[in-house]
């Protein structure tokens, strides 16, 4: 597979010149020789919304992702594309669809929404609850938004679903100065050999660049091989990241590290409910004493 990694500086809040951004690199990926074009979070949208959520939030039967379905189809191309999905029951998730041959195969809903620091995402949107990898011509992937990347059962269960493809977008903002590197760059990259290599997976990571209202995001984007192998895009800079992803090196890693032909669900899956009995009676127990301490 060849993939383009495509590191834009989004427009805030203003989706039409987005999406002709988003054509526009599609179609220059396609001269490249692309059957794959990863867009960042928010690719559509910008991040810094706030009240903008709900006046730039796309239904998944929207012009705009249809005409992103139609240059699919016409380009023979898949792409990968970050907005604010309007659900039918008019909550709005920070959400990424993978669109093949015309069709939206899947939609990742951002499970983990960062509101701490600088960043304030459940005030404005509502968390996914599902990760699960899916289909596609290239092999089965799954896509992490940005924080979800940052929980390590997040990438675990989309691996054991069969992900060998992690699809990793982000906005991630500059943060920290206390490494050579930015902290936040030194960080991810980090997470990303770590899950690459340790679980036998690609990950294509798309991380977008640009400044919104005192948010420096630094780009930085990579697709890093199972072996190790990177190909890395510049920091931020708008980029089209080119290279090939062989499945091959995935069937060489997991020989070499065959960490889930031992993987034990049964026992993840027993202990995990076994800790979570013990909270909900920890906290059923701490409820307990804080109504004795108001009666007596």
């Amino acid at each position: 597979m060849r993939v383009a990694v495509a590191q834009i500086k989004p427009y805030l809040a203003d989706v039409e010149k987005n999406l002709k951004k988003h054509i526009s690199f599609i179609k220059e990926a396609k001269k490249r020789g692309a059957e794959l074009v990863v867009f960042p979070e928010l690719s559509l949208t910008g991040y810094d919304l706030r009240d903008m959520v709900f006046e730039v939030a796309l239904p998944l039967e929207s012009d705009e992702l249809s005409e992103l379905k139609k240059v699919s189809k016409e380009e023979d191309i898949s792409i990968v594309v970050g907005f604010i999905e309007e659900s039918v029951e008019y909550k709005f998730h920070i959400a990424s669809a993978y669109i093949e041959d015309g069709k939206i195969l899947h939609v990742h809903r951002k499970a983990y929404l960062p509101t701490y620091g600088m960043f304030e995402e459940q005030r404005y949107a509502a968390r996914g609850n599902r990760i699960k990898a899916f289909n596609t011509k290239f092999g089965r992937m799954a896509i992490l938004i940005c924080e979800d990347m940052w929980h390590p059962s997040a990438a675990y269960v989309a691996v054991c679903d069969g992900a060998v493809y992690l699809l990793a977008v982000a906005c991630s903002p500059s943060k920290g100065v206390y490494t050579p590197k930015l902290a936040s760059s030194d960080i991810w990259e980090n997470f990303i050999r770590t899950y690459s290599e340790l679980y036998g997976v690609y990950t294509i990571f798309s991380n977008r660049v640009g400044t919104e209202n005192g948010l420096i995001f630094w780009g930085g984007s990579e697709v890093h091989s199972p072996l190790g192998n990177v190909k890395k895009a510049s920091y931020f800079e708008e980029e089209l990241l080119i290279t090939d992803a062989d499945i091959d090196d995935v069937r060489v890693a997991r020989i070499n590290l065959p960490i889930f032909r031992d993987e034990r669900l049964d026992m993840t899956l027993r202990e995990l409910q076994r800790i979570v009995a013990q909270r909900e009676k920890l906290e059923g127990f701490v409820n307990f004493i804080d109504v004795l301490k108001k009666h007596f």
